[in-house]
């Protein structure tokens, strides 16, 4: 389940209280101290193939469209 369908579904049973209440209980996520889904890509957004380094903060893909920009060079 994604954040944004926890919370599409929060608001359509706001106004059961029990229901709400219960469904909060078991179904939001919790919050993270370390692991791989605390680090997200800036751009996008995913968790898998995170560059860190340098305090860049991308996934593989987004590295590789901008990496021109940002001063890194490409050897073959």
């Amino acid at each position: 389940m994604t954040t944004t369908d926890h919370k599409k579904v929060l608001i359509q049973i706001g106004h059961k209280k029990g229901t709400f209440n219960k469904f909060k209980k078991h179904n939001t996520p919790k919050k993270r101290s370390c692991g791989r889904s605390l680090h997200k890509c800036v751009r996008c957004g995913r968790t898998s193939a995170h560059i860190k380094s340098y305090g860049l903060h991308l996934c593989r893909q987004c590295f590789r469209d901008i990496a021109s920009r940002i001063g890194f060079k490409k050897y073959n």
